[in-house]
C-alpha cells in the first residue's frame, strides 16, 4: 500500500512538472540559469520538534529555465514570464531525525515592475516533490510529528526583486515560505514552513549566439535576454459562471484522534462556485461546500455523522491555461473536531471550455493538512 501511495504523490506532484514542460516544448533561445542559497526560521505548529528546529535552516537551489521570445505569444500578456525546472537541497536540522531533502520542481517567475527598470519586482512560485526525507517511525524516530513519508509535496514562493548587475546578469534577493507536506497521506503530518530570505544570480544567454558567431570573443553579439514589453493582462473581461467541482483523497487517522495501528480512508469533496473573472489575471470565487471525511468512522460511526458543509471565498491568478486558487471557508454547523476555519490552496489546468482539472489541498486547523485531493471541475454556465 506504502509503495503505492508514494507512487501517488509523485503523480499528482508531477502534474505542475508536465504543465511546465509543455511550455518548454517552445523553441524558444532565451535561457536562464539561476543559482539561489536560502536562510531562516521554522514555522512549526506541533510539540516535540523545537528543540530540533531552533538553529533555523539553510538550503540551495540550481534553475534552469526559459523566457518566450514572441509577442504574439499568450506571454506577452504577463511580461514574459520565465518558466523552467529546478533543483533543491536543503539542511532543515537534525539530518538523523528529518534527513537531508531534495526536491525537483517547476517554477515561474512573473516581473511586475516596468519594463525600463533595472530593479524589478517579481514573483514566482514554484511546486514539485520533495524527497530524501526521514520519516516518523514508532521505532527508530519516534520524536518527528512534522512528517510521515519519504515523500512530500515541495512548495516554494519568493516575492522579492532582480537588479540587473550586466548584460546577462542579474542579483536576485527577497523572503520566501518553502512548505513540505503529504496532505496527511501518512501521519504525523504537522508539515514544515520554512520562512527566509534568499539570494542569487541570474545568468541570461542567447542558445544562437553559437549559430550567429561561436568565437571565443564574437565580433557579432546577440542580445542575451528578451527586452520585456508592458503586460497586456489588464483587459477587462467581467464574465460570470457557475462551476461544479468533483474530488477525493487518501487518508490516515492522526495519533491524537485515539486510533491504533495503520488506518486509512477516503475523502470527498463536492463544490458549487460562482466564479467572476475580473480581468485575463485575476477572478474572485465563492461557493458551498460539501465534505465527507471517512476518518471520522471511528468517533462518528454513523453514517451521516462523517458529512460536513461549509461556505468559502477566494481569489484565483490566471496565466496561460493555468490558475493557482486559495479559497478560505468555514464550515456550517459541527465542524468535527476540525476547527472552523480551512484553507483550498489549488493548482487548476483549462483542459477544454468547459472542464478543468484541479490538484489542491484542504486544510484543518489552519494550515495543517487535512487531504491532498485531485478532481475535475465543470463549467456548464458562464454569461
Amino acid at each position: 500500500m506504502r509503495l503505492n501511495l508514494n507512487r501517488r504523490i509523485w503523480m499528482l506532484t508531477g502534474l505542475f512538472l508536465l504543465m511546465t514542460g509543455s511550455l518548454m516544448g517552445q523553441s524558444n533561445k532565451f535561457r536562464i540559469i539561476e543559482l539561489r542559497g536560502h536562510s531562516g526560521s521554522h514555522l512549526y505548529g506541533g510539540e516535540s520538534l523545537d528543540e530540533f528546529l531552533k538553529d533555523g535552516y539553510s538550503s540551495g537551489e540550481i534553475r534552469y529555465g526559459w523566457q518566450s521570445d514572441s509577442e504574439s505569444e499568450w506571454s506577452a500578456k504577463y511580461g514574459q514570464p520565465m518558466y523552467g525546472i529546478g533543483l533543491y537541497s536543503g539542511n532543515i536540522g537534525n539530518a538523523d531525525i528529518f534527513g537531508n531533502p531534495n526536491a525537483i520542481f517547476g517554477w515561474m517567475t512573473f516581473q511586475t515592475s516596468k519594463p525600463h527598470r533595472r530593479n524589478v519586482f517579481e514573483i514566482s512560485p514554484a511546486f514539485g516533490l520533495t524527497y530524501n526525507l526521514q520519516p516518523y517511525n514508532e521505532a527508530t524516530n519516534p520524536l518527528n510529528d512534522a512528517i510521515g513519508s519519504r515523500f512530500a509535496v515541495y512548495f516554494n514562493m519568493h516575492a522579492g526583486f532582480s537588479y540587473q548587475l550586466t548584460r546577462e546578469l542579474d542579483l536576485i534577493y527577497g523572503i520566501d515560505i518553502t512548505h513540505f507536506s503529504n496532505g496527511r497521506t501518512f501521519v504525523p503530518n504537522w508539515g514544515l514552513n520554512m520562512l527566509g530570505l534568499n539570494v542569487g544570480l541570474r545568468y541570461h544567454y542567447n542558445r544562437l549566439q553559437k549559430q550567429v558567431d561561436p568565437a571565443p570573443y564574437p565580433k557579432t553579439v546577440v542580445e542575451a535576454r528578451r527586452k520585456r514589453i508592458p503586460k497586456q493582462a489588464n483587459e477587462l473581461i467581467g464574465q460570470n459562471s457557475v462551476s461544479f467541482y468533483a474530488a477525493m483523497g487518501t487518508v490516515q487517522n492522526y495519533a491524537e484522534d485515539g486510533i491504533v495501528g495503520v488506518n486509512r480512508y477516503l475523502a470527498y469533496s463536492g463544490v458549487l462556485d460562482y466564479e467572476y473573472r475580473y480581468n485575463t489575471m485575476l477572478s474572485f470565487l465563492a461557493g458551498f461546500d460539501f465534505f465527507r471525511d471517512e476518518s471520522l468512522m471511528p468517533r462518528y460511526p454513523k453514517s451521516g455523522d462523517q458529512n460536513l458543509l461549509g461556505v468559502h471565498g477566494g481569489a484565483a491568478f490566471h496565466f496561460w491555461r493555468l490558475a493557482i486558487l486559495l479559497e478560505v471557508g468555514t464550515y456550517l454547523g459541527d465542524d468535527k473536531g476540525k476547527d472552523p476555519l480551512f484553507l483550498r490552496p489549488a493548482l487548476r489546468f483549462d483542459w477544454t471550455k468547459h472542464l478543468d482539472l484541479q490538484l489542491g489541498l484542504k486544510t484543518r486547523h489552519g494550515t495543517s493538512a487535512d487531504w491532498i485531493e485531485t478532481g475535475v471541475v465543470i463549467t456548464p454556465f458562464n454569461w
